[in-house]
């Protein structure tokens, strides 16, 4: 059911609607229709701008997942370099040769274990949580205080 409405436009406007109605094969009702429900409904600025909104609202969940992943990486690289300082002795001068070769094959080894996680998308920092809980779950049973050990009978890094 429509309700009947009088409207006045000015006689331009009224050229124009009339013209477009003759041209589509339409009548002027549903032209003025039209338009008064394009003009109720949101208009493309407004979803232009509700769609950056959604888009800036991911980006900066994105942003603070890579600023926590690396805060892990910076954390975790900093604490194994104070352990293995602090644990590793110096060589003598006559073993540094020998240690150099060693250090390249592991460091090769290293690079090629690397290659073959980021190929088969494994990601370090997905399993330091699981690893943390069940170490923590494990220390809770065993009547441990929870806290990371440097050697077996530190507790403290």
């Amino acid at each position: 059911m429509r309700t009947r409405m009088n409207v006045y436009f000015p006689p331009e406007i009224l050229r124009q609607l009339i013209d477009l109605a003759d041209r589509k094969h339409i009548s002027r009702s549903s032209i003025v229709e039209a338009a008064v429900m394009s003009f109720l409904s949101p208009d493309g600025a407004d979803r232009s701008e509700a769609a950056f909104t959604r888009r800036l609202d991911r980006l900066s969940r994105q942003i603070q997942r890579l600023e926590r992943d690396l805060t892990i990486s910076t954390e975790t690289l900093a604490l194994f370099v104070r352990f293995w300082l602090t644990v590793t002795p110096q060589l003598p001068p006559e073993a540094h040769a020998a240690a150099q070769t060693k250090g390249r094959e592991r460091f090769q080894s290293f690079v090629e274990a690397l290659a073959q996680r980021l190929e088969r998308g494994k990601s370090l920092l997905r399993e330091i949580p699981e690893d943390i809980n069940a170490s923590f779950s494990q220390r809770a049973n065993d009547g441990e205080d929870g806290k990371l050990s440097a050697t077996p009978g530190d507790k403290r890094i």
